[in-house]
């Protein structure tokens, strides 16, 4: 319930950033582009939760309706609010330096914004008296005005002072006051966002510039988000990357250096995959000619109703020394548990290594295959049990582990492990969520080694997966099976 709640609560900030960012600011209000993109925004919201939540109530097939377009649109949202937050940082510099020009432009002095002809002051009358200046001195009200001054004025005409019911410098000074304030009560008052000594339609320019930065933004946003959804789900739905990875063992007794492990994980058949993608994974495996397949967990996202037939090809996989698999939290997810799953791959040639070892015999040498549960089973009693897996074996061997989630290897150092072989990670599947994945595990993909206590290290390759979870969205982290070579 908390983890479905913080989902919720994420959709729900996000889409109104998005709203506030892309809708509001690059339309105007009361507009139809407005109302159609508010109204759109909401149901992709809803169809994102209605895709999640299915995922755990509903058949594959009642899935797969909403399936494509709601992860799509979750991967697309993902990338809208990436590039929405680099976006933020050219759209502060613009709305500063907009804000700044408005401000120049209200502070410049009456006399450097007067072009119509210098104005005349104290002291620039024609007797050397009052001029236009001195018309702060005389009362408004005592000076009366011709009428048809008001009425030319009010028809934007700019009537001679000769009309004024008055004569000389300071009624020349007055009548010229009159006339700018009847201008301005005829036109109306100052628009909104206009400083006061701002010509007509000072204002627009400046709210046209917002607008049009705000749709530059946007645009930019959206086709930025655009992109890089549409390569990643070529990276997701294309071939994996085969990584060639040699890895040198210590205590490798050197008849068996050169033995090949194929890794994979994370295949995650669903309602999202169909057989072929199934049949493309082995068929590249068994390409590899590997001594030894290991299914690092996470093969399935559903139960073996929904999803037996994706799963058969598996039957298919060829190897010297055979194909073992461990659980991974996925396997955990649907009400059945893994159980169903485990009958399966014993039906279709792979074995399961439950909180247990199998030893592979090479070249006259042994090492130790040893497989642990995923902590997903921790809550029903089914979690990992490395005393068990690697209990009473001869501590002269190398022993090889496979888990499914990379933090395992704390304990697996403690065990006295020499290599790890894990998942769960996806690499990141989307970057750049890759650095989200390190606040939970401690290799995101590739090599790295942990010290032992009793002296050496304990190394930890993690694959990024050979399939996707939620969005069919590879970015940065290309899908991959792995080719493990030991090497003394």
């Amino acid at each position: 319930m908390g983890f479905l709640v913080m989902i919720l609560t994420a959709v729900v900030v996000v889409h109104v950033y998005l709203w506030r960012r892309l809708v509001r600011a690059s339309t105007t209000p009361g507009s139809r582009l407005r109302r159609v993109l508010t109204w759109t925004l909401v149901v992709l919201a809803a169809l994102m939760v209605v895709t999640m939540a299915g995922s755990r109530i509903s058949g594959v097939e009642v899935v797969r309706v909403v399936a494509w377009p709601g992860y799509l649109w979750l991967a697309l949202m993902f990338y809208l609010f990436v590039f929405g937050l680099v976006a933020e940082v050219p759209r502060a510099i613009a709305a500063f330096a907009l804000a700044r020009g408005r401000r120049t432009a209200a502070g410049t002095p009456p006399e450097d914004r007067a072009q119509d002809g210098p104005a005349t002051g104290a002291g620039d009358g024609p007797d050397g008296g009052p001029g236009t200046g001195a018309v702060d001195a005389v009362p408004m009200d005592a000076v009366p005005i011709d009428a048809s001054v008001l009425a030319r004025t009010a028809s934007g005409e700019t009537p001679a002072v000769s009309h004024c019911a008055v004569s000389g410098p300071a009624a020349s000074g007055s009548a010229a006051s009159e006339i700018a304030t009847a201008g301005t009560a005829a036109r109306g008052s100052v628009s909104p966002g206009r400083s006061a000594g701002e010509g007509p339609g000072a204002g627009a320019p400046a709210m046209d510039r917002r607008l049009f930065v705000s749709r530059t933004a946007s645009a930019v946003v959206a086709a930025g988000a655009l992109a890089t959804v549409g390569y990643g789900v070529t990276r997701a739905l294309g071939d994996p990357v085969i990584e060639r990875v040699p890895v040198r063992l210590p205590r490798l007794d050197p008849r068996m250096s050169g033995l090949r492990i194929a890794a994979v994980s994370d295949i995650h058949l669903g309602p999202l995959t169909g057989r072929g993608h199934t049949e493309r994974i082995v068929r590249m495996i068994n390409g590899l000619r590997a001594d030894v397949v290991t299914i690092v967990g996470d093969l399935v996202d559903g139960t073996v109703a929904e999803l037996g037939r994706l799963a058969t090809p598996l039957r298919s996989l060829e190897s010297r020394y055979g194909a073992y698999f461990v659980t991974g939290n996925h396997e955990y997810y649907t009400a059945e548990g893994p159980q169903e799953w485990i009958e399966e791959l014993r039906s279709l040639g792979v074995r399961p290594l439950r909180n247990e070892r199998v030893e592979i015999t090479h070249g006259g040498a042994v090492l130790d295959l040893a497989g642990v549960n995923d902590l997903g089973g921790v809550p029903s009693g089914d979690g990992p049990d490395l005393d068990k897996a690697l209990g009473g074996r001869d501590a002269n061997r190398p022993v090889v582990l496979l888990a499914h989630q990379p933090v395992q290897v704390a304990q697996a150092a403690a065990h006295g492990v020499d290599l790890q072989l894990s998942g769960h990670t996806h690499g990141g599947q989307m970057a750049p969520f890759n650095l989200l994945v390190t606040l939970q595990q401690p290799v995101v993909a590739g090599l790295a080694s942990v010290p032992r206590a009793g002296g050496g290290d304990t190394q930890v390759y993690v694959t990024r997966g050979a399939g996707f979870w939620g969005p069919p969205v590879r970015v940065g982290a290309p899908p991959e099976i792995t080719l493990i070579e030991l090497r003394a």
